[in-house]
């Protein structure tokens, strides 16, 4: 067996490992689609509890009266929640929008913050820092800027979290609003419905764990004093602050009836600056939390951090090693014994890949289209390549940063 037979299979064993997981989360996640759909939301328990809503927002002049104007239509009992709408350091007429918003309503609980140069500017983290300050609830939800949260949205959110001592945080499901624009839409469109919400659902039901998406969930009061807010220099803020009340003994639950509905990317620019800061956020994550393998008291959290890992380093190796590898052999500048072997592999994958995929958009309303598998197809052979990329450069400005001691920049996704 030669080196490249040996790195081939190495790569294969790799990338066959982490598509095995995905298709047991997919299946668990399937499972719990089918045993929580005809499941009532829990009735909030107790006293409703007051809610602080925190919309942290910078230059969103575009999509921010509308976000706000959908926060105050929820059904929740309007003297038992707060808004809380961050203006961080923007330059463009948020402020002048937000102060119109918040003349016509009066009588509601809306707080507008502007901040300056001074003490903002500075990414999500601060500005939920600073919001937190002024806030009054017992509850803490967030909601990103671009978002329009169906009516029950938060209530479910309530009703979950108030009757499970052993929650920390409940998060909902976040939908593509802008899915019918262009081809980019359509796959971020299925990529948030079959690895976002699939597989939370199937981690909550085998390992009781979820990760907090950034937008539409809520959280105890107590929890975000003792941990002392959000971390400044995380800018996958989402996931840094998860690892931490993971560590508190608290579990994070998906309730999928929690809906919000978001503006995804128009153009591969945009999505490409956010998916990298995605990528290099999860990357300090990863890196923050290595310790916590080697601790007792993570059992049972290791597995999500094995996971990140596999993602964004063993994933992303094979992947690379065994693609050039079979251009290398094709060119016959190497020999491989078993390129043909890992040429039915792959498309016994991308087969995996294309049904699993479409098994998931089964669950949603109007999904279940069969021009939906050509987009799949196309995803594998395109999207899903560019995630490679966008992996690689994330690392790539990561250790950049790292090296010469800069801090992470915060990259606000353009609006449309």
């Amino acid at each position: 067996m030669t080196i490249a037979d040996i790195l081939m299979l190495i790569a294969v064993i790799c990338i066959w490992s982490l598509l095995l997981v995905n298709v047991v989360l997919i299946i668990a996640g399937y499972l719990f689609y089918i045993q929580s759909e005809g499941k009532p939301v829990p009735e909030i328990k107790g006293d409703t509890p007051f809610v602080t809503i925190m919309v942290p927002a910078h230059n969103e002049g575009k999509v921010i009266t509308k976000t706000v104007e959908s926060l105050l239509a929820l059904d929740y009992p309007h003297d038992r929640y707060e808004i809380i709408v961050i203006n961080d350091n923007s330059s463009d007429n948020s402020a002048v929008l937000l102060a119109e918003v918040q003349a016509r309503y009066a009588g509601r609980n809306l707080i507008i913050i502007n901040t300056d140069k001074v003490t903002g500017g500075k990414g999500k983290s601060n500005a939920l820092n600073i919001g937190f300050q002024q806030s009054r609830g017992e509850l803490i939800a967030i909601y990103d800027a671009d978002n329009t949260p169906e009516r029950t949205a938060l209530r479910y959110l309530v009703g979950e979290i108030t009757n499970d001592d052993t929650l920390g945080a409940v998060i909902g499901k976040f939908r593509t609003r802008n899915r019918d624009t262009n081809l980019l839409t359509r796959f971020i469109n299925i990529e948030t419905l079959s690895f976002q919400w699939m597989a939370q659902a199937g981690r909550w039901k085998l390992f009781k764990l979820c990760t907090i998406p950034g937008t539409n969930f809520i959280m105890w009061r107590h929890i975000v004093e003792r941990i002392g807010g959000w971390d400044v220099k995380a800018i996958a803020e989402d996931t840094e602050i998860s690892f931490r009340i993971y560590m508190m003994g608290y579990r994070i639950k998906f309730q999928p009836k929690s809906v919000t509905w978001e503006q995804e990317p128009q153009t591969v620019k945009v999505w490409f600056k956010q998916r990298t800061r995605w990528a290099k956020g999860n990357i300090y994550v990863i890196v923050k939390n290595i310790p916590l393998l080697f601790d007792r008291s993570a059992t049972n959290i290791r597995f999500d951090i094995l996971y990140f890992l596999s993602i964004y380093f063993l994933l992303l190796t094979s992947l690379v090693m065994s693609d050039l590898l079979l251009i290398l052999h094709a060119l016959g500048y190497v020999h491989t014994t078993i390129a043909g072997f890992s040429s039915f592999l792959w498309v016994l994958a991308v087969t995996l890949f294309i049904v699993g995929t479409y098994i998931t958009l089964t669950t949603e309303k109007g999904e279940l289209r069969l021009s939906n598998v050509w987009i799949i197809m196309l995803m594998y052979v395109s999207y899903c390549q560019m995630w490679m990329v966008v992996a690689a450069y994330g690392l790539y400005t990561y250790l950049k940063d790292l090296v010469f001691k800069r801090e992470a920049r915060w990259y606000k996704t353009e609006r449309y």
